[in-house]
């Protein structure tokens, strides 16, 4: 036993990779693919999308939304583990990114499934809202610009059911978030007071795993 997680060194990580990861030869594809991409650290790292598509098929997702495509991991990881009457909305700004996106979701059959909409995702939340969505989806993903993680999140509890999920990813912006510095980016000093916010929200009960940059998955009571 341990009171505490197990730091991951390099041995540790790979055993990790050995055991815990089984992917769909199209998302190994992509992962790679992205690992030589200029913005690769944007993409989450392979056993949260383990995580993810887990959790997707535990909860019998059907309904699943995405802030923060990238080149579109997490979202295949979702789309994978769904029913094939599964339906997602993809938030992002990107044509560039996504458009190596849509071809792997092309590639490994899940491509009808996904809605993506090119835009703010606040646009696209708000238009969900007023198309009489609320309390539609299953399970939301956010992943994108921090300094907007609080109106994402507002809007997101009115889209997700009561007993959905919410996961939050980057966190722990690679430990800036502890004590955050007068000089660091606002997104820091933001995301700070966000944590904080979550931990005293009644709308929800949370937990926080230390997976990839740090994941905080809350449930809408």
């Amino acid at each position: 036993m341990t009171s505490r997680t197990v730091p991951l060194d390099g041995t540790l990580h790979d055993y990790l990779m050995a055991i815990g990861l089984t992917e769909h030869p199209v998302m190994r594809e992509l992962r790679e693919f992205t690992a030589g991409h200029r913005m690769a650290k944007m993409q989450i790292a392979p056993e949260q999308g383990q995580f993810m598509g887990w959790l997707v098929q535990l909860m019998g997702v059907r309904r699943y939304l995405e802030i923060g495509v990238f080149t579109g991991y997490s979202t295949l990881a979702a789309a994978l583990a769904m029913p094939e009457d599964g339906q997602i909305v993809a938030c992002d700004v990107s044509d560039e990114f996504t458009r190596i996106a849509r071809d792997y979701w092309q590639r490994a059959g899940v491509a009808a499934r996904i809605r993506l909409e090119l835009r703010p995702a606040l646009q696209t939340l708000q238009q969900l809202l007023a198309e009489g969505q609320a309390g539609q989806f299953d399970l939301v993903f956010i992943d994108a610009d921090k300094p907007s993680y609080q109106d994402y999140f507002e809007a997101c509890l009115q889209l997700v059911r009561p007993g959905g999920v919410i996961a939050i990813d980057n966190i722990f912006l690679s430990g800036r978030v502890v004590s955050p510095r007068p000089e660091d980016p606002p997104g820091v000093h933001l995301m700070h007071a966000f944590n904080a916010r979550l931990q005293q929200d009644v709308r929800i009960r949370h937990c926080v795993l230390p997976i990839g940059d740090g994941l905080t998955l809350c449930t809408r009571l």
